[in-house]
């Protein structure tokens, strides 16, 4: 039997939910905005805390708005909210995770695009359930919860992913691929409104054809994929047709990434990123650029640097990365796989740092490395804010000042913000 609470919302926390108290215990709820009063359904219980999502508001907030799409909790849980507000609470979580995590008194403003609410993902990774109707539908994950939610496309995608998601969907229904085979679906673009997919499956299949490829729809992937492994992680490539890569213009350079590859999901606001990272490198620069990715740091900022040094566990990343320094004809650049802690011999006193660390932050030897060899900058855009202000308390305490810092809303409509802070020691 379900367990139904009644709470008042006090505020939006870090993670994007909004906070409540019951009883001396915490509860984070979704769908709920400061000052509501709603009646929340139990998802988890634990000692110190419970997690809910908000069924019945009771008492709507004036930042209230109807949310455009049913699956919304699924995608992006901020739909619910007025723009001016997304933007104003993002701020205030990342003051208060920079204070309580790191001790850090930092208030950056906020960088952000009225035009790119929705329509700004280049990346959308689905999964699948089964209808009624005995056909497949493209899915999502339930928000803290097990079971998925059907729809017909997603306003955070770039529209030609949502078109060429329809056209490999209809033909998995065409064949009637059960839902037992499939795992899950990625299908990329860049600016130029072309993409790329790859589809995830749990069996060896064969077909007599496959999605027809256009001008703009450029490659397609078939992988078997093992029952026990990540959703999206191929074990045998078991057809291909087209190019497995595409190719974006950022700052006026040209980076080729595969479907695998980490690239940045929202390029416009990533470009005032880079705009803001290029003011602080200084002429003859040479830089360390850890958690490179296919290079999209370093490279647009190769007119103002000597040369780089990109470092990247992921091997098709670093294969890209390596393409585009010759893409770019980006001289005294080179690029190595490895993870960033087996090499920090790289880090010395005189070059500039470049970090994008994933959501875990920094590992403790790099951390170690930086703390002992000082190199004179860092430029730290990070995607978790808590294991950054985690990060920077430890450069701090070892003599780094930050000379700037600035969040940017990469993920409009969701709880996400990522931030730059630039430290000099």
């Amino acid at each position: 039997m379900e367990r139904i609470v009644q709470l008042t919302i006090e505020k939006m926390v870090f993670g994007g939910q909004g906070l409540a108290r019951l009883n001396g215990k915490a509860y984070f709820v979704w769908n709920a905005l400061p000052g509501e009063v709603v009646e929340a359904r139990l998802i988890k219980s634990k000692k110190d805390y419970c997690e809910a999502q908000a069924i019945r508001i009771l008492s709507p907030s004036p930042d209230r708005i109807e949310p455009l799409e049913a699956h919304y909790l699924s995608c992006s849980p901020w739909q619910v909210a007025v723009w001016d507000k997304e933007n104003e609470w993002k701020q205030l979580m990342s003051i208060e995770t920079y204070r309580k995590v790191g001790g850090l008194d930092l208030t950056p403003d906020i960088f952000y695009l009225d035009e790119f609410q929705t329509g700004y993902r280049n990346k959308m990774e689905y999964s699948f359930t089964d209808l009624p109707s005995g056909k497949m539908s493209l899915a999502f994950f339930n928000r803290g919860e097990h079971g998925r939610a059907a729809h017909e496309g997603c306003m955070l995608a770039d529209p030609a992913i949502n078109e060429v998601a329809e056209k490999i969907l209809k033909w998995v229904n065409k064949y009637k691929i059960p839902y037992r085979s499939l795992k899950s679906l990625i299908v990329r673009s860049n600016n130029l409104g072309e993409t790329i997919a790859g589809l995830f499956i749990k069996d060896r299949l064969d077909f007599k054809d496959y999605p027809e490829l256009t001008k703009k729809f450029l490659g397609f992937q078939i992988y078997f994929s093992i029952y026990n492994s990540p959703a999206s992680v191929p074990t045998e490539s078991l057809y291909q047709s087209g190019q497995d890569f595409l190719t974006a213009q950022i700052l006026g350079t040209k980076l080729k990434f595969g479907l695998l590859s980490f690239f940045q999901v929202h390029i416009p606001v990533f470009e005032k990123a880079l705009a803001d990272m290029n003011e602080w490198v200084e002429k003859g620069d040479t830089a360390v650029d850890f958690y490179s990715g296919v290079g999209a740091i370093s490279l647009p900022l190769r007119d103002k640097l000597a040369g780089a040094i990109l470092v990247d566990n992921n091997s098709e990343a670093i294969e890209y990365a390596k393409l585009n320094i010759k893409l770019n004809k980006a001289k005294n650049f080179s690029a190595e796989c490895v993870p960033a802690e087996k090499i920090t011999e790289l880090i010395e006193s005189d070059k500039v740092l470049i970090l994008d660390p994933p959501r875990a932050g920094l590992h403790q030897d790099v951390t170690a490395k930086i703390l002992a060899e000082k190199p004179k900058k860092i430029l730290y855009l990070s995607c978790n804010l808590s294991t950054q202000a985690r990060d920077l308390k430890a450069l701090t305490a070892g003599g780094y000042k930050i000379k700037f810092s600035r969040l940017y809303n990469f993920f409009p409509r969701t709880p996400h913000v990522e931030g730059l802070v630039v430290l000099e020691i």
